[in-house]
């Protein structure tokens, strides 16, 4: 990619909104959102509705440049390097809301297809290099990434993708047909990430959707069948839609729908997983302040099921560490990651079960934020890969791992 002009350069912060264009201040930014979302948990924890504000706000302090490269005015400067500092902006803002966070990791997620595979090979070199500078520009101009792969039946797997996708009359769109579901954001994202098999072949490949503005009733092609129901990570807005010949963007790479994938390395499981680590650090840290006035009269199994749980807690923090730290060294650590994002799964899981049991039966009470939180941190094991693909993979790997 060519290098940002001056002019460009130096009107970013005010762009922006932020004093300097970094990861540390993306980070500091964005903590100071996520504390004022969490001043506000109670009423915010029974929405069932993102908040347009919310990402306005985000975008403002620069939270879309952890899908742009350095040399376009972002911070993205390799998985290796910018791996922790895009978790840790994700795991600050999971403290404050779990459903804004959660959308938000689809965008540096869905990004990460084009940030991480810098070439491709010919014929496919030149158009590649302008789809990659092009999504990063939009990203760095205000568009909001997401995604829609998932079908009913698929069970996660793109593979199984039924979806259709026919070249239009121009010769160079595409027409979308199909189902699909868990479009996290919907409504908020400008540009979505999705899969289909393009007409006359037999493999799938990524397209992705301009929804910006789009109606839901049907007439543009693009029509919702269920809306998100609130059920754990409760206002996602991740909605069923169904399309109808809905226009759509083929990768440049074409065919090449799983070295794009790969090529990933593994960040995409690790901004899912810090979503839920940040998830565990506010309930752990509530938890333990709300703990410590009856401490000295807690039941001997509340004693137990909240140390417990702070074992568990700790062990969650070593297994995202380590799937950090893999990338760091490796820049792509598929097999980690999916590893650390297993075990965190099952330990958030059960790391908040356990805290709900200390508290009892008020955890129902829709005050109490603990149950949500429950809620939210299973979410990590639906997320892709999903338990069965997760496992298959883990099972593969156990025989050369270590």
């Amino acid at each position: 990619m060519e290098s940002l002009d001056a002019a460009f350069t130096d009107s970013l912060p005010q762009r922006l909104g932020v004093a300097v264009v970094d990861a540390q201040t993306v980070l500091q930014n964005v903590g100071s959102i996520a504390d004022e979302f969490a001043r506000d948990r109670s009423s915010r924890q029974l929405r069932r509705d993102l908040d347009r504000s919310d990402f306005d706000r985000l975008a403002s302090a620069g939270f879309l440049l952890v899908g742009v490269p350095l040399e376009l005015g972002g911070i993205w400067d390799g998985a290796s390097r910018s791996t922790r500092p895009v978790c840790e902006i994700l795991r600050s803002l999971a403290r404050g809301d779990s459903s804004v966070a959660l959308v938000s990791a689809m965008h540096p997620a869905v990004l990460s297809f084009w940030l991480s595979t810098s070439r491709a090979p010919e014929p496919f070199a030149e158009a590649w290099a302008h789809q990659r500078q092009m999504t990063a520009e939009l990203a760095r101009d205000g568009a909001w990434w997401g995604t829609i792969t998932s079908e009913p039946g698929s069970g996660g797997d793109v593979a199984e993708t039924k979806a259709i996708a026919e070249l239009a009359d121009n010769g160079s769109e595409y027409l979308l047909t199909g189902q699909k579901h868990f479009g996290s954001g919907s409504g908020i994202t400008s540009y979505v990430l999705t899969s289909a098999v393009p007409q006359g072949e037999t493999e799938p490949d990524w397209f992705y959707l301009d929804v910006q503005g789009r109606s839901w009733d049907g007439s543009t092609g693009m029509r919702l069948v269920a809306p998100w129901d609130g059920h754990g990570m409760t206002a996602t807005q991740s909605h069923a839609f169904e399309f109808t010949k809905f226009p759509a963007t083929r990768f440049a790479w074409r065919g090449a729908w799983r070295s794009v994938m790969e090529a990933t390395g593994g960040f995409v499981g690790c901004c899912f997983t810090a979503v839920i680590v940040g998830i565990v650090d506010a309930a752990l840290g509530l938890a333990r302040r709300r703990l410590e006035a009856r401490r000295a009269s807690l039941r001997a199994v509340e004693r137990v099921e909240w140390a417990r749980a702070s074992v568990e807690a700790w062990l969650v923090e070593q297994a995202y560490e380590g799937m950090l730290r893999a990338m760091e060294a490796r820049g792509a650590a598929p097999e980690s990651v999916n590893f650390g994002k297993l075990a965190v799964a099952e330990l958030a899981e059960s790391a908040l079960r356990r805290i709900c049991r200390v508290f009892g039966g008020g955890v129902y009470a829709r005050q109490s934020p603990f149950g949500f939180w429950f809620e939210d941190v299973r979410a990590l094991g639906f997320l892709r890969p999903p338990w069965g693909l997760a496992y298959d993979r883990a099972f593969e790997d156990s025989w050369t791992s270590g």
